[in-house]
């Protein structure tokens, strides 16, 4: 999986709004609270921002605020809302694919990929980031240590 700058970066920014506990933030605030280059994070808080994620009011005491509590926005949602479904082949989704011969069975593989993917990005919530208090799946996942081994 490739995880692009703009899903990362829609994954902190929303990361630094739940920190915020309910106060809004400014774009140029949070772009340098986490690196970001301000222009891009216009255009990702206006995607988050359709995708019903976060809200937004101009002014002084304007800014960006969470939509939802934080126990309520997964991962998935965020990476949905700036890039669509979480896995594709071909720009197409892995039940509408459609191999000849031995390559047939390819499609399940797809179709694993997809599902391992959603039980990760689904079952982890702004809510746990914050809190630093990930799902035990998460923490078992992590503590193989072929998931920190690079290939």
């Amino acid at each position: 999986m490739h995880i692009t700058a703009k899903a990362d970066y829609a994954v902190r920014t929303l990361i630094e709004l739940a920190a915020a506990g309910g106060l809004p933030g400014k774009a140029e605030a949070l772009a340098g609270a986490q690196n970001i280059p301000h222009k891009f994070l216009e255009s990702v808080l206006s995607d988050l921002r359709r995708a019903d994620l976060v809200r937004s009011r101009r002014g002084p005491d304007g800014g960006y605020w969470l939509a939802r509590p934080p126990a309520e926005i997964s991962v998935a949602d965020i990476v949905r809302a700036v890039e669509g479904p979480l896995a594709s082949v071909r720009g197409q989704r892995p039940e509408d694919v459609d191999y000849p011969g031995p390559a047939k069975p390819l499609q399940l593989v797809w179709l694993a990929v997809r599902a391992n993917m959603r039980a990760v990005l689904e079952g982890v919530f702004l809510a746990d980031i914050v809190d630093g208090d990930l799902p035990p799946f998460v923490s078992e996942l992590i503590a193989d240590p072929e998931a920190w081994t690079r290939r």
